[in-house]
């Protein structure tokens, strides 16, 4: 949150949004200013004061610059609708979600994160070179030490406050983790305020259950913002350079799953939620997510109905709707998944951070269209593409559990380990199990 660090990060997001930035870049530097650091994190030691004073004007000038991409991608919700061609109608009949179908998607959200835990932050050849030392690739296991070479482990070590707990040698139930936190905060939402919940009650539910130092990126500069008296949507918009990032996706879930069959329903509900956070692109993940889960919700068929509904709520010129086309397109062309997965590292490593939507956009829409709803092959698939490892296989698997439809239609060594039961510090949930989650949420599925 720093403001020295930030500048590095919004010039990167200046140039993805075609805004020129030249005359701030040059004077950042000239200043003695950096780039983005590798890690969303802050740097050692901090700025002296001239520079975090200057880091702040040029944080609000970069704000003050027109994107030539703008009018494709809106984030006011009328907007939205009035880009998309295909935007979903009222619903029509479908049979109400079953207890079982939301406990398969609780679990299969869970599985995913948690093989994605240990390898999350490595970058590609790691998560391949650990995998395959081990006979686990493509990956339909858990990762594990056992059998990696000593000198593969300290070249590309484990994430180091995940691999306790996320090993094929430690996992006892579900570890914490934000991808499990957000949709126990969704649920806690809809218990409190309904469907007709707004953005301001959001906020004042994260700050009132939800602790500041669970918060990355984008959730925590907003975190800041509320605490410092700003309203939403400016907690998104002000000085936010991660506001196009992954965490409104990660936040959908729910929106989705107590909306079956109501893809327009569940994405309208996650636009609400997103807006605290993200602007843009960052808001259509959320919205895609919702959608397409509100289609596996309500009984949808496959895997690509449930994508192609995802599409129809994100303005088909943005930049999130071709990344989801070219993961789509890419993954029917190649027989290979490894080969998909090449080809999306050429086209966004260069140019995006690793948590930023796009790239794991693409990657998601891939790995489920690849797979065509086999589960391992899902949460596998999204795992070892790299990027957000433990995002991507929780939304995939999410996915891939309501089309099983029940948890026993999901493999056993995906689910023995969770042992019916999750970590978290969002009040109220630790401890609990994946089934009493999955009737919590069917309740409020069930809410008018």
């Amino acid at each position: 949150m720093q403001p020295e660090d930030l500048v590095g990060h919004e010039l990167r997001q200046a140039a993805l949004d075609g805004r020129d930035a030249r005359e701030i870049e040059e004077r950042w530097y000239a200043a003695g200013g950096t780039p983005a650091p590798a890690r969303a994190g802050a740097s050692e030691p901090p700025a002296p004061p001239h520079l975090r004073a200057l880091a702040g004007e040029l944080l609000d000038e970069l704000a003050a610059l027109n994107s030539p991409l703008a009018a494709d991608e809106p984030t006011d919700l009328a907007d939205i609708m009035a880009a998309c061609p295909q935007w979903p109608g009222p619903p029509e009949a479908a049979p109400p979600i079953t207890h079982a179908r939301l406990h398969a998607a609780w679990l299969g959200r869970a599985a995913g994160c948690l093989l994605g835990k240990p390898v999350e932050k490595l970058p590609l050849d790691g998560v391949r070179a650990l995998a395959r030392a081990s006979g686990n690739w493509p990956l339909a296991t858990w990762f594990t030490e056992h059998g990696v070479p000593a000198h593969l482990l300290a070249a590309y070590p484990w994430n180091r406050r995940s691999a306790p707990t996320s090993l094929a040698e430690n996992i006892d139930g579900m570890p914490e983790d934000d991808d499990l936190n957000y949709p126990l905060l969704t649920l806690l939402l809809l218990q409190r305020h309904g469907r007709a919940f707004t953005t301001a009650d959001l906020a004042r539910l994260w700050l009132d259950e939800l602790p500041a130092g669970r918060t990355f990126t984008a959730e925590r500069i907003a975190y800041g913002h509320l605490l410092a008296g700003v309203e939403p949507p400016e907690t998104a918009r002000r000085r936010n350079p991660f506001r196009e990032w992954i965490g409104a996706q990660i936040r959908a879930d729910v929106h989705g799953w107590t909306h079956p069959g109501d893809p327009a329903g569940a994405a309208a509900q996650a636009h609400r939620d997103a807006v605290l956070t993200h602007t843009g692109n960052g808001v259509y993940g959320a919205m895609f997510t919702a959608a397409a889960l509100a289609v596996a919700a309500g009984g949808g068929i496959d895997v690509h109905g449930c994508l192609a509904a995802g599409l129809r709520v994100v303005p088909p010129r943005s930049r999130y709707a071709r990344a989801i086309r070219f993961g789509i397109e890419t993954a029917r062309t190649e027989r290979e998944f490894d080969a998909v997965v090449d080809r999306l590292h050429a086209a966004y490593d260069a140019t995006h951070h690793w948590v930023h939507v796009l790239p794991n956009a693409a990657l998601l829409a891939a790995a489920l269209t690849h797979a065509d709803g086999d589960f391992t092959r899902s949460i596998g698939n999204a795992v070892s593409g790299g990027w957000d490892t433990d995002s991507n296989g929780a939304t995939a698997g999410s996915l891939a559990g309501l089309l099983a439809g029940t948890p026993d239609a999901l493999p056993h060594h995906w689910t023995a380990p969770l042992k019916n039961r999750l970590a978290t510090s969002v009040p109220g949930f630790d401890r609990a199990g994946f089934d009493t989650l999955a009737a919590l949420t069917h309740q409020e599925a069930l809410r008018p």
